[in-house]
């Protein structure tokens, strides 16, 4: 049970009003307040003003509400959060909501009201296509990455810095949902009937278990930059700007030092499963080829501003070299993350609704498409080297399930 207050639409004008560093942003006296957090952890609540100003809080529970208090979680999760919005806007800033602060009493961080966006995974369920925005994203990884690494910040500091960023719960929750429990039967699983094949294939690759628990302990042991650590479609708000789409990172409540990969295989296994529910809707051929195209541009954007930073490396006997052979290794890293975030989305805890929402038969077939081309991400990425010979792999996989 929580020791603390916990808000709710009718205790948050007043929680505003007590609280020093939220003064002025909103009117409480006219606020019109809406909890609408539907994720697995937290509550949302979206404040917005008879003169149009807004702003948001988010509460950390002490329980993962997805499934109720049997599940306890520190909400000092709040904090990581917090850290990783904070880098955001001093490194990528623009592309995270504005932020105004964390109440570590209460749990509560406060950011800009992001009113009018849309979150991606839900316009990428419509169809809408948002060109451009898979560029920012592949630059937000590389600014936050550059500038939260050793190429960027004094060895002293950094290792301050690592163990400051330590998240040991939310790790946890990571290490277990998307490296372990896909792989065996346990409880939080689920799946329809007719996937039980392919899933039993999977349990029984021995091959495909040895490199996912590589992936797992590259997960657990290489602090390489502050990652976001949960950088998914749902984790991304859309608008349609005067300049073109434009995106806000939200949610790094995961954040912790690991390897950069894994931020950027998040995107483009979420992009997996998006494009998995395109092609069995049939999908218009303008958008199923921007999604085709967006994984790699996420790559393209990020090796293209980690290029652009690397003169400012604050250790010259770093070469060009390194350079090529580290963005060498997090492409592969990449690719095999990207494989592990699709396969638990279909079989582990905590679903997403590209795959779910769709009618049973075409159901079946975008998961299996999502299972086969990611376990042979995971298999394979060492000779797959890159996200563009991984979306060739979906292009044969998506042929031999439709036909």
């Amino acid at each position: 049970m929580a020791d603390y207050e916990i808000l709710t639409p009718e205790t948050v004008r007043s929680y505003i009003d007590r609280t020093p560093s939220l003064a002025g942003i909103v009117d409480t006296a006219t606020l019109d307040v809406h909890e609408v957090g539907d994720g697995n952890l937290n509550l949302v609540f979206v404040c917005s003003d008879a003169d149009g100003k807004g702003v948001c809080l988010k509460q950390s529970l002490p329980y993962v509400r997805l499934v109720g208090e049997s599940w306890p979680l520190t909400p000092k999760r709040i904090l990581a959060e917090a850290r990783g919005l904070s880098a955001g806007a001093r490194y990528a800033p623009g592309l995270v909501p504005e932020y105004y602060g964390v109440d570590d009493r209460t749990h509560v961080l406060a950011m800009e009201n992001l009113r009018g966006w849309g979150m991606l995974r839900g316009e990428l369920n419509e169809g809408h296509a948002y060109p451009g925005v898979d560029t920012q994203l592949g630059e937000y990884v590389a600014k936050v990455a550059f500038n939260t690494s050793y190429f960027a910040v004094e060895q002293n500091d950094l290792k301050a810095m690592v163990a400051e960023a330590v998240n040991p719960e939310l790790c946890r929750i990571t290490e277990d949902l998307v490296f372990t429990e896909p792989y065996v039967d346990v409880p939080n699983n689920s799946f329809v009937d007719e996937l039980s094949p392919e899933v039993a294939a999977l349990r029984a690759d021995a091959r495909l278990r040895a490199e996912v628990g590589m992936l797992k302990w590259a997960f657990m042991t290489q602090a390489e930059v502050l990652v976001h650590g949960d950088l998914h479609t749902g984790s991304v708000m859309v608008r349609d700007a005067d300049n073109g789409p434009e995106c806000r990172v939200i949610d790094p409540e995961f954040c912790y030092y690991g390897p950069v990969g894994f931020d950027l295989g998040a995107l483009v296994g979420n992009i997996l499963a998006a494009r998995a529910r395109a092609a069995v809707l049939d999908r218009p051929a303008p958008f199923q080829e921007w999604l085709a195209q967006a994984g790699p541009a996420i790559w393209d954007a990020f090796e293209a501003e980690m290029r652009r930073l690397w003169p400012s490396r604050l250790d010259p006997t770093w070469t060009d070299g390194l350079l090529d052979a580290w963005l060498a290794k997090v492409a592969v890293d990449t690719v095999g993350f990207a494989g592990a975030k699709a396969n638990r989305r279909i079989i582990g805890l905590a679903k997403v609704t590209d795959i779910e929402q769709l009618p049973p038969t075409e159901h079946v077939a975008a998961a299996t498409i999502v299972l086969r081309t990611a376990s042979r991400w995971i298999r394979d990425r060492a000779a797959l080297r890159t996200v563009t010979a991984a979306n060739e792999v979906f292009d044969e996989v998506r042929d031999e399930v439709l036909g």
